[in-house]
């Protein structure tokens, strides 16, 4: 079975004290003390946040690991990822993330993890990068569409509404048809798919939201759905 967990925003960099996020990407992998490897490429490997990964993941039952394309240590890149249980990709420039990728292959054999039912999973730039298209920041301070990987159909917008101006951006791509129809996730929450159908959504905030945007045929206005997840405080 095909995993992916993509969390508009959320988990160990933005909620250091709130592991539940952390802690259902764990879960799914449904391996005794799961291998995870935190991908921090769109940060530029940041030495900060692979220690703040360190610093949370070590509280888990887990076996935490990273991948640096900037100070690499691995031998065999396909072997390394392939040995893992979850793969877990941060923030920052999703741009930057695709072509380095691309450029070591990474993004041919995170398919193939993918494919052998290594849980991906991700936040903000670690979320929108296994969409077909979404809304980033790579560009610079506007908001603007870009091509993403494509594992999942669609597009996506995570931190909707954690940026003030990500909702109207994204309402404004799928109205005009710059984006396709999509899916957008509040911090907080985690959208699951199970093979390519959303099995599931969660929250690590009560009040945290997602939503499913489509275009409206007629005048071409965006249709915005709310999509209430299961809040993981809850006993």
């Amino acid at each position: 079975m095909r995993q992916i967990i993509a969390l508009g925003g959320g988990g160990f960099s933005m909620e250091p004290d709130n592991p539940l996020l952390d802690a259902y990407i764990l879960h799914a992998t449904r391996t005794y003390k799961p291998k995870v490897c935190f991908i921090p490429t769109a940060s530029g490997d940041s030495e900060g946040y692979i220690e703040r990964f360190y610093n949370s993941f070590s509280k888990l039952d887990c076996t935490p690991t990273h991948l640096s394309l900037f100070r690499p240590t691995f031998t065999d890149l396909r072997s390394f990822v392939l040995s893992q249980d979850a793969v877990y990709v941060g923030g920052g420039n999703t741009k930057n993330l695709l072509a380095l990728w691309r450029e070591w292959g990474l993004d041919i054999i995170l398919r193939e993890a993918w494919e052998k039912g290594i849980v991906l999973a991700g936040l903000s730039a670690g979320s929108l990068c296994w969409f077909e298209e979404g809304v980033t920041d790579s560009f610079g301070e506007k908001l603007e569409p870009l091509k993403c990987l494509g594992f999942l159909g669609g597009s996506h917008c995570p931190h909707y509404d954690g940026e003030i101006n990500r909702r109207p951006s994204y309402q404004g791509m799928v109205a005009e048809g710059v984006l396709k129809p999509g899916l957008a996730a509040d911090d907080g929450v985690a959208l699951h798919f199970l093979d390519d159908d959303l099995a599931h959504i969660v929250s690590s905030r009560p009040d945290a939201r997602a939503y499913r945007l489509t275009r409206n045929a007629q005048d071409g206005s965006a249709l915005e759905e709310e999509l209430v997840p299961d809040f993981l405080g809850h006993a």
